[in-house]
């Protein structure tokens, strides 16, 4: 067999190739969905859903108007990208959706006011980086083209501004560069224009819209293997002055972690890993205070996790759920200060999966990868 001589695809070769449906598949499915009216009610606990049609890794997953969730490509177990599915809660079971114009991975979705779903960048099947942009029309339920960005990118960042623009930034380029470059993206008119750039090239890098409307964003990387350059650092885009700021240090240089705005106006910082990857994964956790531009350590995670990148979700009560990067979940509880433990016998893969907060209050799971393994289908719902 020849590999192909691009990264990311040869990575994704080697997860294993393509699993076509196997006899006796939708009796499978049939029983997994049968088993949701069965899940634990117990409050703080993961159950099995679904499970999706496909194998999934590095996708998307967007809550829609009627309560559904679409999940738009991601990488299955081959060199290439997939097209989309729906997830109806009320059923526990998945169905088809798309085909995407153009099916990707490592991309990022965004829900806009209308109730539609924007995807930017990431990689096709071919592993080529993608300027490309679609919506998702909940109207007609179809993939529709939507312009083009500036540069290509995959594993960048995307935030919506309080003005309803997409800030992107970030990521990887043509030719594996890095990218400190950022754009905003107008729904309204379908057009991206430039803005200023980041202070380094950032890659693995996490990012949130802080309570006064600028951004954040932290750590990450630049430079492969024996050049890679992690950050401690952190700066702030204000969309008033379209210019990114420093924005002070962390205690320990990260990349592939995530961070989430908690009620009180701070920045949860979580995970990640060093240089030496699946070796060097991190069980710690800071807080980033935007009114005093100071970090403080946070207490440490309950397992250590990685690629969780967007799988930490703030529920209703406050509280954050960490769905990503581990096999096993667990809850950060901002009164306490602590992270406890999620319950139930359910497993993740966990890396490069995705999670969506329901209307109900559950959280759905989806996909990833990780224990030596490639992509997976399952799917799981946390109950608060």
């Amino acid at each position: 067999m020849r590999f192909p001589s691009h990264p990311a695809l040869r990575f994704a070769l080697l997860l294993g190739l393509v699993l076509a449906p196997l006899p006796g598949c939708d009796a499978r499915m049939d029983a997994r969905a049968a088993a949701v009216s069965r899940e634990s009610r117990a409050p703080n606990t993961l159950s099995e859903t679904g499970p999706m049609l496909r194998d999934r890794a590095a996708h998307s997953s967007t809550l829609l108007p009627d309560g559904t969730v679409l999940v738009a490509g991601g990488m299955g177990n081959g060199a290439h990208a997939l097209d989309a599915e729906g997830y109806d809660p009320t059923t526990g079971t998945f169905r088809p959706a798309g085909p995407m114009v153009t099916p990707r991975h490592s991309h990022t979705a965004t829900s806009l006011p209308d109730g539609s779903v924007l995807f930017t960048g990431g990689y096709d099947g071919a592993g080529n980086y993608l300027r490309t942009v679609e919506r998702f029309d909940v109207a007609t339920g179809t993939f529709v083209p939507a312009g083009s960005l500036q540069t290509a990118r995959a594993d960048h960042r995307a935030i919506t501004l309080a003005d309803g623009r997409i800030l992107l930034f970030g990521g990887a380029g043509t030719g594996w560069s890095f990218l400190a470059s950022a754009e905003l993206y107008d729904p309204a008119t379908g057009l991206s224009t430039s803005t200023g750039s980041m202070r380094v090239a950032r890659e693995s890098h996490a990012a949130v819209r802080l309570a006064d409307g600028r951004v954040y964003v932290v750590g990450g990387h630049r430079g492969r293997r024996e050049s890679i350059e992690l950050f401690t650092s952190a700066e702030i885009y204000d969309p008033a002055t379209g210019v990114f700021v420093p924005a002070g240090d962390m205690a320990i240089r990260r990349h592939k972690h995530d961070a989430v705005l908690l009620a009180d106006g701070t920045v949860l910082i979580t995970g990640g890993t060093d240089e030496r990857d699946n070796r060097g994964v991190y069980a710690s956790a800071e807080r980033y205070d935007p009114a005093t531009g100071m970090y403080r350590q946070a207490p440490a995670l309950v397992v250590p996790r990685y690629k969780h990148q967007g799988t930490s979700v703030v529920l209703a009560n406050g509280r954050v759920l960490l769905a990503g990067g581990a096999t096993t979940a667990e809850v950060f509880d901002p009164r306490r200060d602590q992270f406890v433990p999620v319950g139930g016998e359910a497993r993740m893969r966990g890396q490069f999966s995705a999670a969506t907060l329901l209307k109900d209050g559950r959280v759905l799971i989806t996909g990833g990868y990780g224990e030596g393994q490639g992509a997976n289908g399952g799917a799981w719902l946390y109950l608060p």
